[in-house]
């Protein structure tokens, strides 16, 4: 079976121990980083993160992406630049220390008040990308692009940001539900997956399905999606042999401002995702 399992295990538990005992309850070893104790894991201080990686470390705890801020929902076109900047600055080394390679990163939105048109929108976007490239061709890391937010939330978009970017560091990460969600319709990740499917380093699995309503559709399990099995069996006859890296949002999601509470719920909806995940994928 050529593909390995990790996920954002800030979706089942708020602390870095919690989140690493979800990880042992399901057999994984792995993670991809976000938040731990509310705190996204790119703005902890020095002290934090030495403690954090400590921690892994000594847990045998292998760290698969960091779940970064750059460009994304919150960080529209118009946000100072510096703070990306100071973000891929300070957490590269962290990224080195870690054998960590892929920094998760959106395309900046287009600001909701003061829209720039769509070209000038482009050109910035572009602009700032290539910079960040060459820190993270310097500093040998990736910039994994999510198919979520910004330019490049359409396959379009964001092949038109690999043609003027030209960067080997700016990469694809596939998020198997981002697009069924916004645009309430599976077969557009399919769309998606497939016209970028040449570009894709890495895959976060998240699903969907119609709401009980009939109207938008909502997350679910990977069993309930029939665009997911299509995913994964393409992705191994051709080839993939990387991760999957499972961001439910089914009790938890970290962008909506909904953080996992502490009834246990959340956790038992995360491994019971990781586990029919495994169904899934030990039947292609």
């Amino acid at each position: 079976m050529p593909f390995r399992f990790t996920g954002f295990a800030d979706e089942a538990e708020k602390t870095l121990a919690g989140q690493i005992s979800t990880l042992r309850e399901v057999g994984w070893s792995a993670i991809e980083l976000r938040l731990i104790d509310g705190k996204n894991v790119c703005d902890q201080t020095p002290e934090e993160w030495e403690e954090t990686f400590a921690t892994l470390q000594a847990e045998g705890i292998e760290v698969v992406g960091f779940g970064g801020q750059i460009g994304n929902w919150a960080r529209p076109i118009t946000t100072d630049f510096q703070v990306d900047l100071d973000e891929i600055r300070r957490v590269a080394p962290r990224m080195r220390q870690a054998d960590c390679k892929f920094l998760r990163i959106m395309s900046y939105p287009n600001d909701a008040e003061s829209p720039l048109d769509r070209e000038a929108w482009k050109a910035e976007v572009v602009r700032r990308l290539k910079e960040l490239c060459v820190i993270a061709e310097s500093e040998g890391i990736v910039l994994a692009h999510e198919n979520c937010n910004g330019y490049g939330d359409n396959p379009g978009g964001y092949l038109e940001l690999v043609e003027e970017v030209a960067s080997p560091a700016l990469q694809l990460i596939l998020d198997t539900g981002n697009n069924s969600l916004h645009d309430h319709d599976v077969e557009v990740t399919w769309k998606y997956y497939e016209a970028c499917r040449e570009q894709i380093t890495h895959v976060h699995v998240k699903c969907a399905k119609p709401g009980p309503d009939g109207g938008g559709h909502i997350t679910c399990h990977v069993d309930e999606d029939p665009v997911q099995e299509r995913i994964f069996k393409d992705l191994e006859a051709t080839g993939y042999d990387g991760w999957l890296s499972i961001e439910p949002h089914i009790k938890a999601a970290i962008h909506a401002g909904k953080d996992v509470d502490d009834s246990g719920e959340g956790r038992a909806v995360w491994v019971e995702f990781a586990r029919r995940l495994e169904a899934l994928v030990s039947g292609i």
